[in-house]
């Protein structure tokens, strides 16, 4: 045995350690699990319950509020239980202090994180709002962004007052340096102000097929820097939002119809009477082909090309879309050959004529002055 056991005073004081040991163990253990079963009850039943509450009233704004504030009320229900647990536990003041802070600074994290989830521009609020006052789908994002910024901001000073920092100086410092700091981000600056430039103007949406001098493609996404757009080749542009406020931007998603413009040269040989003929039947059919925008329709003989007769034409599709476009000017195209076939009108190409004049024979006197010569 032990010789620090043979005492009865040291017997007795390491058996009341083992025991408080034990207590503290099985409390914190049990603590532990009732949180843990709360916190699936809660799920099963109590959530549940919440939403089919909510349900019945006559506005859909609670259901989004309880629908992003679901996962951050689970986290609580188990850092409660943490919290608890600890607390439970014969600690220093200065350990009870700290994990009170830590407790407090996580249960603001979370209720950021509600908020952030109700300010996305992909959640369920984001959409409410785009339907009920028509708010297209680009100010959704930048405007999601914007919210999402401010609550992060505001948690972190919130947390930061938690554990004893001094934010008023901070901010008071932030208006001091101010001058310096934009100074020396006037790039990001200007990139944000094109950003909202882009907003105001809305020159294009989430979705569009955009044209700029510098790139190509289906706009993405908008921030407070800089605009994606997916090109045609699956390539992901950035582009500053300053460049993109001085380009000029051609949205082919809002065109309403599609021009098509093209010479048609015919060759010299083709008699006026079937020249005008052959004007008339084209206009004809554009005039009652159903894909052909029949606002304006432009059909005239033009002009004396250096090796053809070039008839002009010049209409408009109904359609935007490129693939149905394509197939629109392939039909007629097609139609177009039809007509020139059954004319017997042939197609010109570039060429040139060659005309060589009978020149006058050279005198046959080299004979007689080889002559001379020798």
């Amino acid at each position: 045995m032990n010789k620090y056991f043979e005492y009865p005073g040291l017997a007795s004081i390491s058996a009341l350690l083992t025991q408080e040991v034990f207590k503290y163990t099985i409390g914190t253990i049990l603590i532990l699990l009732t949180f843990l079963i709360v916190n699936k009850l809660a799920k099963k039943y109590l959530f549940p319950w919440v939403g089919k509450f909510t349900q019945k009233s006559q506005t859909d704004l609670d259901d989004k509020i309880v629908a992003a504030f679901f996962k951050p009320l689970e986290w609580l229900i188990l850092l409660t239980g943490v919290f608890v647990a600890l607390r439970y536990l014969p600690l220093s003041i200065g350990a009870d202090n700290l994990i009170l802070d830590i407790y407090r600074s996580a249960v603001i994290g979370l209720i950021a994180w509600g908020f952030y989830s109700l300010a996305g521009g992909e959640s369920v609020l984001s959409k409410e709002f785009k339907e009920r006052f028509q708010i297209d789908d680009i100010l959704i994002a930048f405007l999601s962004k914007v919210v999402r910024f401010i609550v992060l901001a505001l948690a972190l000073v919130v947390i930061a007052q938690e554990w004893g920092y001094e934010v008023n100086g901070f901010i008071a410092g932030l208006g001091l340096g101010g001058l310096a700091f934009a100074l020396a981000a006037q790039d990001m600056l200007s990139n944000v102000f094109g950003g909202i430039v882009i907003i105001m103007e809305k020159p294009f949406s989430i979705g569009d097929w955009v044209e700029t001098p510098s790139v190509e493609g289906i706009v993405e996404d908008i921030s407070f820097r800089s605009t994606k757009i997916r090109a045609f080749d699956q390539s992901l542009v950035t582009v500053p939002n300053s460049t993109l406020a001085r380009e000029p931007i051609t949205n082919y998603a809002r065109m309403g119809k599609r021009r098509i413009r093209f010479s048609l040269g015919v060759t010299y040989d083709t008699p006026r009477l079937k020249l005008e003929q052959c004007v008339g039947r084209l206009r004809d059919m554009l005039e009652n082909h159903p894909e052909i925008n029949q606002e304006r329709i432009l059909v005239y003989f033009e002009t004396f090309n250096d090796s053809s007769l070039d008839i002009y034409l010049y209409f408009f599709t109904n359609t935007t879309v490129l693939e149905e476009f394509m197939a629109v000017r392939q039909d007629i195209n097609f139609k177009i050959m039809q007509i020139l076939e059954e004319m017997e009108i042939d197609v010109a190409f570039p060429s040139r004529s060659i005309y060589l004049e009978n020149l006058p024979q050279p005198k046959e006197s080299i004979g007689e002055d080889s002559q001379l010569i020798s």
